[in-house]
């Protein structure tokens, strides 16, 4: 039999610290709060810049304070853990801020934590010397066929790992705010694969990255359609594809409407004694569809396993990172989506992004932090 999958983090019981969100869009409204209201998390407070929007967003959600200044929700003493869900250029003043109010204990913080890796390391710097703990939110991590795939890996299940793939053909939710940004699709949506890959088998020596602009992505971009190959000394090889308009589709069409099609989003690992494939629902939303997951092993010889779950990427897995934040609070084990793990899944984008503009592989140590 297979080992038991540990495929949902719990979070430590309650009474839990008081959370300020500053943010009040899509992620925070869908995907943040409901996984909090169903985790237990109290919510104190809430910022947006439009002031309506936050207070929409209380009311929806029993928030108490509706901030009009986000200082002022950093200001206020019974707030101890902030999440922050704004734009990544917009997030360091934010964080940077939080690390000078004392009692601020944790800080949660949006996937990408910065759009470069200086940028990244300045502000896990900065939340080690106010002794803050800093998560951030790669929330893919949490999907429970994804988190599943990680501890079968693991624990050595399948063998030797050989060769990952994850292949989306999917449109994200680009959202204003992402389209002057210097990445598009390699920072944005690419950083939950190629985090995934890290989850699963480390951070890979270099990258070949192929990257081509969409036409089918009305504004104008850098990094559209990505395909890359991550390459590790000891042996195993990644594979990711992230084509992000596939169909074609006009934007917010449904699909099926002009072009007939489908979106989703594939994985495989194999390894030298066996086996998992999966996906991820996360296409089908707002419709409830749980990721699944299959696998064999030639410890089970002849059986194909398929656990199946109810939860959902959106927005069940955002209890995990915000569960890791508070163990480490309580004085459980570092964060496995700490701040300063997360240089390295930063460093890795940033080589990828650099491979596909100079069409040369890329080494992803050359672009972490010194120490």
């Amino acid at each position: 039999m297979p080992p038991p999958l540990c495929y949902r983090l719990k979070p430590p019981v309650g009474p839990h610290p008081s959370i300020g969100i500053i943010g009040a869009g899509f992620i925070v409204a869908d995907c943040h709060l409901p996984a909090y209201r169903d985790a237990g998390f109290p919510i104190r407070s809430i910022w947006s810049r439009d002031t309506n929007k936050a207070r929409t967003v209380a009311a929806r959600h029993g928030i108490e304070l509706a901030h009009a200044d986000w200082k002022t929700l950093l200001d206020d003493r019974n707030i101890q853990i902030l999440d922050v869900a704004v734009p990544p250029d917009a997030q360091p003043e934010v964080i940077l801020a939080a690390c000078e109010r004392p009692h601020i204990l944790g800080i949660l913080a949006q996937k990408p934590l910065a759009m470069d890796p200086t940028q990244a390391a300045l502000l896990v710097k900065a939340c080690e010397s106010a002794g803050k703990v800093l998560v951030v939110n790669q929330n893919m991590r949490h999907d429970q066929a994804v988190r599943a795939c990680t501890h079968l890996i693991r624990s050595g299940w399948l063998g030797e790992p050989v060769l990952a793939t994850i292949d989306l053909r999917a449109i994200p939710h680009w959202m204003p705010w992402s389209e002057g940004l210097r990445s598009l699709t390699t920072y944005i949506l690419s950083v939950h694969h190629l985090d995934t890959f890290r989850a699963w088998l480390g951070t890979p020596d270099r990258v070949f990255a192929s990257t081509r602009t969409d036409p089918r992505t009305p504004f104008p971009h850098e990094d559209g359609v990505n395909l890359y190959i991550l390459e590790y000394n000891r042996g195993p090889r990644a594979v990711g594809i992230d084509d992000v308009w596939t169909g074609p589709l006009k934007p917010n069409e449904p699909m099926g409407t002009t072009c007939p099609g489908g979106q989703s989003v594939r994985f495989r690992v194999e390894g030298t004694l066996g086996w998992a494939e999966g996906t991820i629902g996360w296409p089908a939303w707002p419709a409830r569809q749980p990721s699944t997951l299959d696998f064999a092993s030639k410890k089970d010889p002849g059986t194909i396993h398929k656990p199946r779950w109810r939860e959902v990427w959106f927005p069940d897995a955002f209890t995990g990172p915000m569960a890791e934040l508070l163990w480490q609070l309580e004085g459980g084990p570092t964060a496995e989506l700490s701040g300063k793990d997360n240089l390295e899944t930063i460093a890795l984008c940033e080589a990828v992004f650099q491979s596909g503009k100079t069409r040369m592989p890329a080494r992803v140590s050359d672009f972490l932090p010194q120490a």
